[in-house]
């Protein structure tokens, strides 16, 4: 593997401009193709969405013009986030099994490679692994066809807030789509190492995302992660030692790159690609490439 092979994935947040989770209103102010356009010309290969996004952009172009954008720029991975609450019951399930059915529609008309899952966003104390497994393996199955793999994003601020819990909901599944997504951000602010990464089984490490962090948490670990990331390089970190890891346990797919920043949302669309881009491929500088 050479440097150049090495590919960038913008995940939403990254690009999207004045826009956060949580705000009140998700959709980007850019248009998808200014960001594509904007994109495909630094050198990013991927582009990451949020449903609403998406959305407004299907509505705005239609699907046959948003493949054409994509394909126009050199974009060739496409994402999809953020389904929460699948393993609840009631309304709240009832909300993500509808959004749960848009992802896959639109999985099977743009060719999306992975869509971002949450489990346990805001829960407190032990998951409820049965029900998890449960409704992961009937989730994993559905997008199996489709070509999509389903990534779990361990959190600090979920129940399932680690490798060992996220683990525990693929193993002995009996899927072969699904995985854990590794964010540097992530691990660092869940106590955990690069000798942590190096523990999860190959076929279970489906996805990266990277980015830096300060020295501390500034309030709550949601306010930490909504406003206060760094660009790679730019915090306390070890990138480097984490991406060593990656690639010593067999990764070998694309690279998000997941800066969410209430400094970086406020710069111009190009300044902000532009950095993100440059920190990040520093990065792989200081690593080890393997020789396959």
């Amino acid at each position: 593997m050479r440097i150049e092979d090495i590919e960038l994935c913008a995940t939403y947040w990254t690009v999207s401009g004045a826009v956060h989770p949580g705000s009140p209103t998700e959709i980007s102010p850019f248009s998808l193709k200014e960001r594509a356009e904007v994109c495909g010309r630094i050198g990013w290969r991927g582009m990451g969405f949020v449903l609403d996004d998406m959305n407004a952009s299907v509505t705005r172009y239609g699907l046959p013009t948003v493949r054409q954008i994509f394909s126009d720029n050199g974009i060739r991975h496409v994402e999809l986030e953020f389904l929460v609450d699948w393993h609840l019951g009631g309304e709240r399930r009832l909300a993500s099994d509808t959004m749960y059915d848009r992802l896959l529609e639109l999985g099977a008309e743009i060719g999306i490679k992975k869509i971002k899952i949450g489990g346990g966003i805001f829960e407190e104390g032990e998951p409820d692994l049965p029900a998890m497994r449960s409704a992961l393996h009937s989730i994993c199955e559905r997008a199996a066809p489709l070509g999509i793999d389903i990534v779990i994003e361990f959190l600090p601020f979920a129940s399932i807030n680690n490798i060992k819990r996220g683990l525990a909901l693929f193993e002995g599944l009996g899927t072969t789509n699904g995985g854990l997504l590794v964010d540097t951000w992530h691990i660092e602010r869940g106590g955990m190492t690069a000798d942590d990464i190096r523990q999860i089984p190959t076929d279970f490490l489906r996805a990266v995302e990277l980015d830096d962090a300060g020295p501390e948490i500034l309030g709550s670990f949601f306010n930490d992660s909504t406003h206060y990331r760094r660009l790679c390089g730019e915090g306390s970190i070890d990138i480097p030692s984490q991406v060593q890891a990656v690639l010593d346990v067999g990764y070998r797919g694309y690279w998000g790159v997941e800066v969410i920043s209430a400094y970086h949302r406020h710069l111009p669309l190009e300044l902000a690609a532009q950095r993100a881009f440059d920190t990040t491929m520093q990065q792989f500088r200081a690593v080890t490439l393997p020789s396959d």
